[in-house]
């Protein structure tokens, strides 16, 4: 699978992906409309859902299973979010599950510190494609035709994004849907694997610095609950009280509903007694 060329990718172009719509930022003042700002507003919530629930929850951890016409939409639109193509998330993200808050995680705080563990490790391509291996941990991904294509063509996917809206409405809409909400979905995405290793709470034993943290709960659509994520990482509800608001999991039990999401992981009550830090 060597052709993928996912290693150069990440070592010359990334840097530009990430610092891209950051620059367009400084345009938006000077480009506002309300209609620009409801488009920033909105499409958040499109591509960060598809990156919870079809990235994480689905593609990353095998919570549920969609049928593939859902799944492969999920995945064409969280590319549309500029966090790589699906097989490189998918792939840094078992990383990180793999090897938590240790010298080959490649986001954890704990060693290299909370700028590092946000954004850092995104220009560091020695640790997110060589110290781990590669890709070699996301063959299952690799296998499909629909997600080598993704990959090999996922800068002409941003780019017709980008002209698309350049067209329903000039600057404005560009650089609010391809900045503002862009930066948005970043460091909303970032901070669950920076801050929700350093504030928070833990309730389980996970053996490393996952938190929960209510505030990024909210805003980043359920993932927040980080330390739940941690201790049953297999697991589509990752707000596991009733107050624990996880938006991302409304939505898969609205999907279970109508049929669109079946084998649901949830956890039992034997492994959350097991783990939990007080008498459950």
């Amino acid at each position: 699978m060597g052709g993928l060329g996912i290693v150069e990718f990440g070592r010359h172009n990334y840097s530009g992906y990430f610092s891209g719509p950051h620059c367009l930022c400084l345009f938006a003042p000077f480009h506002f409309t309300w209609a620009a700002f409801w488009v920033a507003a909105a499409l958040p919530i499109l591509t960060g859902l598809v990156v919870t629930l079809g990235f994480h929850r689905h593609l990353a951890h095998k919570s549920l299973r969609l049928p593939r016409w859902l799944e492969y939409l999920f995945a064409y639109f969280g590319a549309l979010s500029l966090q790589g193509s699906p097989i490189e998330w998918v792939s840094t993200h078992r990383y990180h599950h793999q090897f938590t808050d240790t010298e080959r995680d490649p986001q954890s705080p704990s060693l290299k510190g909370f700028w590092f563990s946000h954004m850092g490790w995104i220009f560091d391509s020695t640790s997110r494609y060589r110290k781990n291996g590669g890709l070699k941990n996301a063959e299952d991904m690799k296998k499909q035709w629909f997600y080598r294509f993704l990959h090999r063509t996922y800068v002409l996917h941003i780019i017709v994004s980008g002209a698309l809206l350049y067209a329903l409405g000039g600057l404005p809409f560009f650089i609010w849907g391809m900045g503002v909400r862009l930066v948005f979905v970043f460091h909303t995405t970032l901070l669950v694997n920076s801050a929700g290793h350093i504030w928070g709470k833990q309730v389980w034993n996970t053996g490393d610095l996952s938190k929960n943290n209510w505030l990024l709960g909210w805003i980043a659509l359920g993932e927040g609950w980080h330390n739940n994520h941690h201790a049953f990482e297999y697991s589509a509800r990752q707000g596991l009280e009733w107050w624990q608001v996880d938006l991302t999991w409304y939505v898969i039990t609205a999907l279970q509903a109508i049929g669109l999401a079946t084998d649901v992981r949830v956890p039992t009550e034997s492994p959350m007694r097991l783990k939990a830090l007080k008498k459950y």
